[in-house]
């Protein structure tokens, strides 16, 4: 009896790294160019939103234009005063769960109008968005409900945004368990995994809280980052796909006005990769 092959099932993930997750785009360029389609789209932190647009069937100008409209210097401007009275006066105000420095009602109120209440069962390729819970720094992997809130969950920058509670779960910013999700395609059955990850830039000084805080997520972004990328590809037998796009310059937290050329070097990095990708799809002809 001849045994039929089946075809391989592509995961794209997308891993933290806020403006620089546009590249993505540039990635989804190449491969629908090359009609490969993927079978599935894992994200996390600010790489949850290219990954619902990508998901959700969005081109590449709905998704730059959200992008602009969402993901602003606004959304940080306005303080959460009540976190600042917990930092104070500790023993009047109680601290809890709650805390984040910023007002985080605008961000709220533009990713609701960004995704118009879309829901993960709307998605035209499956779609998880992974969060980590606050209590036991569990990964969270969101499949059901609306995308808005999942992605809301998975940008909670600590100390920054308060967590986001969703089904009764505290969440912080994916980035904290696993800031390049390749377990979640693994979990998923992916055969093939393109992984695109962006390292955590470093302050180049720390003259503020804020910067600290941003010091040391990098710190541990970077490390989990090696570690987990090693672990997964030693461990398992699905191919992955490194996709690490180089840029010539920093990308700041909002430098969106930086998306085309960061387009661009996602593209430059898949079109480096891509006779790998070729070779391994008719391997499994």
């Amino acid at each position: 009896m001849i045994e039929q092959k089946t075809s391989p099932r592509i995961a794209l993930v997308i891993g933290s790294g806020s403006v620089k997750c546009a590249a993505a785009l540039g990635l989804m360029k190449v491969l629908e160019r090359e009609n490969i389609s993927v079978n599935m789209v894992v994200g996390c932190s600010g790489g949850s939103l290219y990954a619902a647009a990508i998901a959700l069937g969005w081109p590449v100008e709905k998704a730059v234009e959200a992008t602009l409209t969402m993901w602003t210097r606004e959304v940080t401007e306005k303080r959460n005063f009540k976190a600042i009275l917990q930092l104070a006066l500790p023993g009047l105000f109680k601290f809890d769960e709650t805390f984040g420095l910023i007002d985080d009602r605008l961000i709220n109120r533009r990713l609701q109008a960004g995704f118009g209440g879309a829901t993960f069962a709307e998605a035209k390729i499956p779609l998880f968005i992974a969060a980590t819970d606050l209590y036991n720094g569990e990964q969270v992997v969101m499949s059901e409900g609306e995308v808005a809130g999942a992605i809301r969950a998975s940008i909670s920058i600590p100390y920054i945004f308060p967590p986001h509670l969703l089904n009764g779960r505290y969440l912080v910013d994916g980035f904290q368990s696993d800031p390049l999700p390749i377990g979640v395609a693994i979990k998923e059955g992916a055969d093939i995994i393109i992984a695109m990850g962006f390292e955590s830039p470093y302050q180049d000084t720390i003259s503020s809280l804020m910067r600290y805080n941003f010091q040391i997520s990098s710190v541990t972004s970077n490390n989990l980052l090696k570690a987990n990328f090693a672990f997964h590809n030693l461990a398992h037998h699905s191919e992955i796909i490194p996709i690490l796009p180089e840029f010539k310059y920093r990308i700041k937290l909002f430098d969106t006005d930086k998306i085309p050329y960061v387009i661009e070097e996602g593209q430059r990095a898949a079109e480096a990769q891509l006779p790998y990708i070729k070779k391994l799809l008719q391997r499994s002809e």
